[in-house]
């Protein structure tokens, strides 16, 4: 069928905008958007999954308040018809004026959060490192990712409480992925199960400084070898300067041992011009991606057919031991950091699982 993307000189394949190169069922088109203030009082993880081969498309928001309570409102559709706008119930994404501007909304509902939310770029988006895998043949992963930072102006209400968000305060990092995606949401049936590895270590993080902003993608083994190692530097609209690319990234972080959740760190960016940038991080909030889908949380995951129509939503209590136990995985972590005298912001996500020697995990 037409969308009102066909009519844009911007075809890639023999085909209407509505298919994509492959039938694989694991195409997937993802975007998440991660807005905090600089206090650690409120921290909303949200995003959109588009599936194509599935004939769905769900949205969710996970807003955590002081630390304290997150909020979480997940919804799907069935993609057709409406297949050339991104909205699900009251969930809807703008792009305004594109790789720059982006209005992010959630309606009233019964759920008791909504917001209505500008994300204004403040800095080019970085382009991601391709990231291709096989495992036995086949392939596993087939994706591209760009990411991007910038500020955040409107509002949100949660149970009848409204904050005010400004640019001056409220930063956005944010990233949009697409291509083949396993794991992570609903598992194939049929075929031979991925192999579970000794140990694994994965980080991802975004931040951005006055003068200067960064991306990095880590994956490494149980003994630190890497397995995808993708970062560069970029630098505020208006400047000369050009991107770099990362040569290494070093990490040591301090954990939370039984969570392997961050409580501080640093960071150490090796320049392709042969300068380094060692950032130091003190984290100010976070949310648990689970419970907006990431690996399943209460009967939803991502990429599932839920029927034409799904939507619900609860809070969670994470000052709860057990609560956070069961939610925490793949968190996303608000922090301040401090470089060569100056003071940024940014998020990150690390998941530690089985051996990992430097952080002396010896196991599962």
């Amino acid at each position: 069928m037409l969308t009102k993307y066909d009519e844009y000189l911007c075809h890639q394949i023999p085909s209407t905008f509505d298919h994509v190169e492959t039938s694989s069922r694991q195409w997937t088109e993802r975007i998440i958007l991660h807005t905090h203030d600089t206090t650690g009082q409120l921290h909303m993880s949200n995003g959109f999954g588009l599936y194509r081969n599935r004939n769905i498309i769900d949205a969710f928001a996970c807003l955590t308040v002081d630390g304290k309570t997150q909020y979480n409102v997940r919804a799907s559709r069935e993609l057709l018809p409406q297949i050339d706008e991104v909205k699900v119930g009251p969930f809807s994404y703008e792009v305004t004026e594109p790789l720059k501007k982006v209005r992010y909304t959630l309606q009233d509902n019964e759920y008791g959060l909504s917001y209505d939310l500008m994300f204004n770029g403040v800095m080019p988006a970085h382009e991601e490192d391709a990231q291709f895998f096989r495992l036995k043949g086949r392939v596993e992963e087939d994706m591209q990712r760009f990411d991007q930072v910038g500020r955040a102006s409107g509002w949100i209400k949660v149970e009848g409480k409204t904050y005010s968000l400004d640019e001056s305060n409220f930063y956005v990092e944010r990233d949009h992925s697409w291509g083949i995606r396993r794991g992570g949401g609903v598992p194939e049936t049929g075929v031979e199960p991925g192999d579970i590895p000794e140990g694994y270590l994965y980080s991802w993080g975004v931040i951005q400084f006055p003068s200067w902003g960064a991306a990095y993608h880590i994956r490494e083994s149980w003994d630190s070898k890497p397995l995808l190692a993708s970062g560069g530097v970029f630098y505020p609209y208006g400047t000369d300067k050009e991107d770099q690319h990362f040569t290494a990234i070093d990490h040591n972080f301090q954990l939370r041992r039984d969570l392997r959740k961050i409580n501080s760190g640093e960071l150490t960016f090796h320049l392709a011009g042969g300068e380094q940038k060692t950032i130091s991080m003190r984290p100010l909030s976070f949310c648990c991606l689970k419970a907006g889908g990431y690996f399943g949380y209460r009967d939803f995951v991502h990429g599932q057919w839920m029927g034409p129509y799904f939507i619900d939503g609860f809070k969670l209590d994470l000052s709860d031991p057990a609560v956070l136990a069961d939610v925490s995985f793949l968190d996303n972590t608000s922090c301040e950091l401090q470089c060569d005298g100056e003071t940024g912001y940014g998020v990150f996500e690390l998941v530690i699982t089985g051996k990992y020697t430097k952080y002396n995990f010896a196991g599962y």
